[in-house]
Order: structure tokens, then C-alpha cells, then sequence
């Protein structure tokens, strides 16, 4: 049947079925364009619009690829940006599983009657301070078991590392790693994409897969796994979309990403504008996470340097 005349985003682009005729009329899963009224009819359809599909597809992927990911969550406790990379700006409470500022960490904490709360206590929940790594772990093992996702991916980068009273065995940390993310915990793609790219944990390297795992993990916020796709892409040759990855990771802070974007500068491939852009975005999230309390703590102790 011939639809050229007929509105498709109300028919079927096979038969021209219309709404009017069928209360099932299904958009293509792929580019959301068209409708079809059975499967039949998009089988029928699938030589003449393939091609227009996977053009339309790749540009609603990178449409939402290229979108600036949602920020991290607030420090708990001083309600400030937290620091996104430096391990040393915040750190994971084996007590109540919240992640704290290094900022609130060094600080003092009162109760509500203005009474200062003993400093080996956890800032949040006021449990005592671990006094060993082998009750810290023994902690983290209890927020696992109540099927805490964080310390789920931590125990994952243990087995991975064979750190922490936990036999070496990557494949034993994929596992939780793919655990960690079934619960919310999407920063774990990034590690699972990485035993992609170079082949552990039982997995062949796949390079296509490193990539997907990537993407899933930046359009969270991942700002190695956005960083990681960029050197990806700067490897081949695809200059425009690594320079777009960079800049969304300087926004983070990751200053790796600004130093490549300011080679790229040098070398004539990104632009001044670009180079701009980022030294402005770098300012903009030192200005987010930046605090008295924090510059404190860091001046006390390089453990709670936070950029």
C-alpha cells in the first residue's frame, strides 16, 4: 500500500494503517520515527527504512551520550558538591554507608545541644571509628551482606586487586561488579568496560563491549569512564567526538582530560575556543567544591587533599 501521502507518525509506514483503525500501533524500538501494526509489517518495511533507522538511531545514542551527566551527589553532612576524583576528598563510611566530605571528616561535630562529639566517631551516625583495617573490612562485609551497592564494587576491586583478606580473582570481581550495578551502583561499569579493553576476568578483550560499558558508565557521571572514551576516540582519529568526551570530563574536574585538551590545542587539531572552554569549565568546579572547612582539612594533612 502506498503511505507516501499519509502522516507516518500516526500510521503504519507499511500497510497506512492509521490510530483510528488499531489501538496497537508500535514505534520502531530502534528510531522512534515510525509505527508499525505488527510485527509482520515491520518485517515487510525493514529493506526500505534500515538505512534512515540506523542514521537516526546513532544520533539519538549520541544525542544523549553527549548530554551533560547529572552531577554526584551532595557531601551529607555540609550539603557542598563533593569532590569528584581525588580519593583523599571524601571518603566511604563502613558504619552507616554514607560518603563524606574530607572537609566534614576533619571538622569538628556537635550534637544538638552544641556538645562536641568525640573525634573518633563517625561524623553521621556517631558509631566509633574503625580501629583496624581488619574491622573495616569485617564493616564493609556486614553493608555487603545487607546488600549495600558500594561496598558490593568495593569488594569487587579487593578481589581484584587481592587486597583485604580477599583471594585475587577477577572473575569473582566482575561478578560483583555486575552486582553492584543491578542495585543502582553504575559507577561499577566503568571497571566492568576496562576488563573489556584488556581482556580479565574470563572475558576476551572486546573492544565494542569496553566502549558500551563505557557509555553507560559516563552518561552516569563517570568521569574516568567519559575521560576513557575520549582516548578511545582520540586514538581513532575522531577528534571531534573526543574533544566533546574532554570537555564533559573537565566540567568533573578530571584534569588528565584538560591537559589533552590543551595538547590537542597546541598540536592545531582542537580550537582555541575549545581550550577556552575548558579552562572555564576547570574554574567553574573548582569554584563548586571548593570550601574554608575543606582547604582546612587539606592544609592539615595531604590525606584530605581534595583537588
Amino acid at each position: 500500500m502506498n503511505t507516501d501521502n499519509k502522516d507516518l507518525s500516526v500510521c503504519c509506514a507499511n500497510c497506512g494503517k492509521g490510530e483510528e483503525e488499531s489501538s496497537s500501533l508500535k514505534a520502531c524500538a530502534a528510531c522512534k520515527m515510525i509505527k508499525y501494526c505488527s510485527r509482520d509489517c515491520q518485517i515487510a518495511h525493514r529493506p526500505q527504512h534500515k538505512k534512515e533507522c540506523k542514521r537516526r538511531a546513532k544520533e539519538m545514542h549520541d544525542e544523549e551520550l553527549f548530554k551533560q551527566p547529572p552531577p554526584a551527589e551532595d557531601c551529607p553532612i555540609c550539603f557542598e558538591r563533593m569532590p569528584t576524583l581525588r580519593p583523599t576528598g571524601s571518603k566511604y563510611q563502613t558504619c552507616c554507608g554514607k560518603v563524606i566530605c574530607s572537609g566534614c571528616m576533619h571538622a569538628p561535630v556537635y550534637d544538638s545541644q552544641g556538645n562536641k562529639v568525640a573525634e573518633d566517631k563517625c561524623p553521621f551516625c556517631r558509631a566509633p571509628t574503625p580501629n583496624s583495617q581488619k574491622e573495616h573490612v569485617r564493616r564493609q562485609q556486614r553493608r555487603m551482606k545487607a546488600g549495600d551497592a558500594k561496598a558490593i564494587h568495593n569488594f569487587g576491586c579487593f578481589h581484584r586487586d587481592g587486597t583485604d583478606g580477599c583471594v585475587q580473582s577477577y572473575t569473582k570481581a566482575l561478578g560483583l561488579w555486575h552486582r553492584a550495578v543491578e542495585l543502582g551502583y553504575f559507577n561499577a561499569y566503568c571497571n566492568i568496560g576496562t576488563a573489556y579493553l584488556h581482556g580479565r576476568g574470563g572475558v576476551e578483550v572486546d573492544k565494542k563491549k569496553a566502549i558500551h560499558y563505557y557509555e553507560l558508565a559516563a552518561m552516569k557521571g563517570n568521569v574516568v569512564a567519559r575521560h576513557n572514551l575520549g582516548v578511545l576516540d582520540m586514538n581513532a582519529c575522531n577528534m571531534v567526538r573526543a574533544v566533546k568526551h574532554f570537555l564533559i570530563a573537565v566540567r568533573s574536574g578530571y584534569t588528565d582530560s584538560l591537559g589533552n585538551i590543551k595538547q590537542l590545542y597546541l598540536n592545531g587539531i582542537a580550537t582555541k575556543d575549545d581550550y577556552t572552554k575548558a579552562l572555564q569549565y576547570y574554574q567553574e568546579y573548582l569554584g563548586e567544591i571548593k570550601s574554608r572547612q575543606r582547604d582546612e582539612a587539606a592544609a592539615f594533612t595531604d590525606e584530605y587533599r581534595y583537588y
